[in-house]
């Protein structure tokens, strides 16, 4: 027994051997893992700068693309809903041809109902011309042919022949000084005072009046315009001065006489540049009217000398019927102004050679 745990305890070399190199190796393998660089496993993208901004870059342009990808899916879809309405709209318009279509071949298939109505329509036009002659012979008989109406003094009535017809009638209102008075003393005196005495000169008024009174005979179917001048020359209505207008507007035509009561007479006379400014106008008048006091004394180039002469002024009286024209009828309104004694000859052979008509009007008239 004894002997048994003798050789129990007894070491054998070669098992101590084995073990020793075991564990050298074991040491060893333990030593190499040590000393083995781990940083190699590290991505070379975390030490190599250029590399990571490039990495990042891509990764940018990687994302944009993901989103350029999802806008043009939405924009792809919103095309396909583009598609689909159009295709409607279209379905429906071909609709709205065919009954259009079918309509057309139903008229067409009756022409003899067409025809009936066309004479209805006929007949019921018959019937308003008739109604329509009927009330303006009503409004004849209550107002006259005229749209206005002037209240002068009293009931006196006078044949002054002049042409108050046409289509298109153009007054022409000389509002120069001279139109203050009929004497060169008062015209100067009235000259120098307040606007509101030289509104209510008594020769003025008579001008006003005149206007007044021609508006009330212009035709109601006509056209007209309203002309001031003096050494210029405009529209007492505000808007092109070539424009004609409706004598049935009658709120029109009152603001236009309105207008003409608020003229001021002043500066001279520039009769050539109002008779080339009509011979501007289309279409052209077919009727005038003039109301004027003499001769002109500035001419077309607005210019005037210090001392007019009465040769001179029939000159340039002459110089502006050139300029007017021709077949155009002239109605000359002639209101009395001494110290012109050629003016009365002058614009009565104007109104002889257009066939119109010259009045020199009594202190009551209109």
């Amino acid at each position: 027994m004894s002997d048994t745990k003798n050789k129990r305890r007894r070491v054998n070399p070669l098992s101590l051997a084995f073990l020793d190199v075991m564990f050298c190796g074991f040491g060893a393998v333990i030593l190499i893992f040590l000393i083995l660089d781990h940083t190699s496993t590290i991505a070379e993208s975390e030490s190599n700068p250029v590399l990571t901004a490039e990495v990042n870059l891509l990764r940018e342009e990687v994302l944009e693309g993901e989103e350029g990808l999802v806008r043009l899916r939405n924009t792809l879809s919103d095309l396909d809903l583009e598609v689909v309405t159009a295709q409607g709209l279209a379905t429906r318009i071909q609709e709205q041809i065919d009954d259009f279509l079918q309509e057309l071949a139903a008229l067409e298939n009756t022409s003899i109902a067409s025809e009936d109505s066309v004479e209805q329509l006929r007949s019921d036009i018959q019937q308003l011309e008739e109604e329509l002659r009927r009330l303006r012979a009503e409004a004849e008989q209550q107002e006259g042919n005229n749209v206005r109406q002037f209240i002068g003094d009293g009931n006196r009535q006078y044949l002054s022949g002049l042409f108050l017809g046409g289509q298109r009638i153009l007054l022409l209102v000389d509002s120069s000084a001279s139109m203050l008075d009929s004497t060169l003393v008062n015209i100067i005196r009235t000259r120098n005072m307040s606007d509101q005495r030289k509104r209510n000169a008594p020769k003025w008024q008579r001008v006003v009046k005149t206007v007044d009174w021609i508006t009330t005979q212009l035709p109601i179917t006509s056209q007209y315009q309203l002309w001031r001048f003096d050494d210029d020359y405009s529209s007492v209505i505000d808007g092109p001065a070539d424009s004609w207008l409706e004598v049935a507007d009658r709120d029109l035509l009152n603001e236009a006489i309105d207008q003409v009561r608020q003229l001021v007479p002043e500066d001279g006379t520039n009769l050539e540049q109002v008779f080339a400014a009509v011979a501007g106008m289309s279409p052209l008048p077919d009727n005038i009217f003039l109301i004027t006091d003499g001769l002109p004394t500035l001419n077309g180039r607005n210019s005037s000398d210090s001392v007019i002469t009465p040769r001179r002024r029939l000159e340039l009286f002459e110089d502006a019927v050139e300029v007017l024209p021709e077949g155009i009828p002239v109605n000359i309104i002639l209101m009395p102004l001494e110290g012109d004694p050629s003016a009365a000859a002058a614009y009565w052979q104007l109104a002889q050679y257009s066939q119109g008509s010259f009045l020199t009007p009594s202190k009551d008239w209109p």
